[in-house]
């Protein structure tokens, strides 16, 4: 199903028609029931009408959740809010589910030991989904948090799942990623190959998988004698996205751990009953990478390009379908700075726009986890593009229509001025957008809200401060996390805190923080 949205102003000049596709689940409702709030991955919550550029800045802290252990890397997972309720994994272990209005605990769900939730849940048919770090996704009930089923997604050592499911008749899709690249001079590397999954949401049974490289073979030894192998990685972040009427899944890739094959960096359409390919665009001609690239202290001969170049270029964004004159079309952002725009049904390429200029030694200047589309406009934010830039762009051209840096005295007013070391003024988190209104947060600790129309600052509040938590623990706010974003909902707004990017030093665990007018 989809919705069609008219540019106000703009609909009599041009008759430019923008839609943006809705999931079945929470619709029609202020709920935000999975990572891309709908199956377009819009990121937009059509019926918030509360929140309001004139509102906005009424905003007002109304609880706390603190997690219980210091020094923690940080929260990671995105809440869902489905039916008066908010689903989210700690970074203590535990997956909870906490009333959206008050903080109050309804139930919690103990994972394994050593284990953590990275990506976001989706609530669907009585269900919660979420993957975790040793690359399982589970189904809770959604009332009483009771273990449903599991599935082990892939066996290779340090897969991990931060691709948040999303839920389309009957089964949810997922993808898988590894940290095998990260391994020191004497590890094997890498056998990891990267998939998408699609898997009955009832039973936990795969139905069919893609990989993304083919089976890495041992092409002779890495200088340590540590097995190489050859072609491997092109992990899967991001969270896929659904067109309904097509049944066409698209997710993006990332890049090789080792040799040069396979889908990496790439944006995949994928037949939604078989996995088979409708189309499928490389972005990048060669990205092979591995953290030993980075390391100073390595010998040469484990970085397959001189040290320096500008690498890790991932598709590690959320793509958006968006119409424009009737054209479907289906955008992503790229670590290296693109936002890349195709045809949904042909993949031919529409428009391409450089947001930032890619940095040495991994992509962490371009776009990170997601961006926004409210009908109107794209919103695309730049995490270390010094400084982490947003943007608006027009859906038909690429054309900027404003843009906004991170505020100059992110770094010397509030609790990070105490950490000028630290922070840094980075777009972390994927944006996320309501009408009128555009959200996202920063390295700097400070959550904004920007008027959608100027790209104008109407709401800032610093995080890095105490917090006494409604689960009567005390928490510290932080970097604002990525992984995922602000979540707008029924007049709520809910944010993660915290973030590993910018660790500041607190003896208390973090927090995830709930605004409201």
């Amino acid at each position: 199903m989809s919705r069609r949205f008219l540019a106000a102003g703009l609909a009599a000049l041009c008759a430019l028609t923008l839609t943006a596709g809705t999931s079945s689940a929470g619709a029609a409702s202020g709920d935000w029931p999975t990572w891309t709030k709908d199956l377009s991955g819009s990121r937009f919550n059509g019926s918030e009408h509360r929140i309001t550029p004139t509102t906005v800045g009424n905003l007002k802290l109304k609880w706390a959740f603190s997690y219980p252990t210091a020094g923690a890397p940080g929260p990671h997972s995105q809440p869902a809010v489905a039916d008066g309720t908010l689903y989210f994994g700690g970074e203590d272990g535990r997956f909870y589910s906490l009333d959206a209005k008050s903080g109050a605990e309804r139930w919690t769900y103990q994972l394994p030991p050593n284990d953590a939730v990275q990506d976001g849940a989706s609530v669907a048919a009585g269900r919660v989904y979420f993957g975790d770090v040793t690359g399982t996704v589970r189904a809770l009930d959604q009332r009483t948090g009771r273990l449903l089923w599991q599935y082990q997604t892939d066996a290779t050592p340090l897969s991990v799942v931060t691709s948040s499911p999303i839920f389309f008749e009957g089964h949810i899709y997922v993808g898988t990623s590894s940290g095998q690249n990260t391994g020191d001079q004497n590890t094997a590397c890498c056998t990891f190959r990267g998939h998408v999954d699609s898997i009955d949401a009832a039973t936990g049974r795969l139905s069919w998988r893609y990989y993304t490289v083919p089976p890495p073979r041992q092409v002779g030894t890495w200088p340590s004698g540590a097995a190489r192998y050859e072609p491997s990685g092109a992990g899967v972040w991001s969270s896929p996205v659904v067109d309904a009427r097509t049944h066409t899944l698209y997710v993006g890739t990332g890049q090789n751990y080792t040799g040069h094959g396979g889908d990496f960096d790439t944006l995949l359409a994928l037949n939604t009953s078989n996995g088979h390919v409708r189309w499928k665009q490389q972005v990048t001609p060669d990205d092979t990478w591995r953290s030993l690239c980075n390391d100073p202290q390595s010998a040469d001969g484990y970085c397959p390009v001189p040290r320096g170049t500008a690498l890790d270029w991932d598709l590690g964004a959320t793509p958006n379908l968006f119409t424009v004159n009737g054209r479907e079309m289906v955008g992503i952002g790229q670590k290296a700075g693109y936002y890349h725009v195709f045809d949904a049904h042909t993949g031919q390429v529409v428009w391409r726009r450089l947001l930032s200029t890619p940095m040495p030694n991994g992509g962490l200047s371009g776009i990170q986890w997601g961006t926004s589309f409210d009908g109107q406009r794209l919103y695309v934010a730049t995490m270390m593009g010094d400084p982490g830039t947003l943007y608006a762009l027009d859906p038909a051209t690429g054309k900027e229509l404003w843009h906004t840096p991170n505020p100059a005295d992110g770094c010397t007013t509030g609790g990070a001025a105490q950490y000028p070391d630290l922070c840094s003024p980075s777009f972390i988190p994927a944006v996320t957008t309501s009408p009128g209104v555009v959200y996202e947060g920063s390295a700097d600790g400070k959550m904004r809200v920007f008027d959608s129309r100027a790209g104008k600052v109407l709401w800032t509040y610093d995080t890095v401060r105490d917090f006494d938590g409604v689960n009567g623990l005390p928490g510290r706010g932080g970097a604002i996390s990525g992984g995922g974003g602000a979540i707008v909902a029924n007049g709520m707004v809910y944010v993660q805190t915290g973030y590993w990017m910018a660790p500041y030093p607190s003896d208390r665990g973090h927090v995830l923080l709930a605004f409201g007018l």
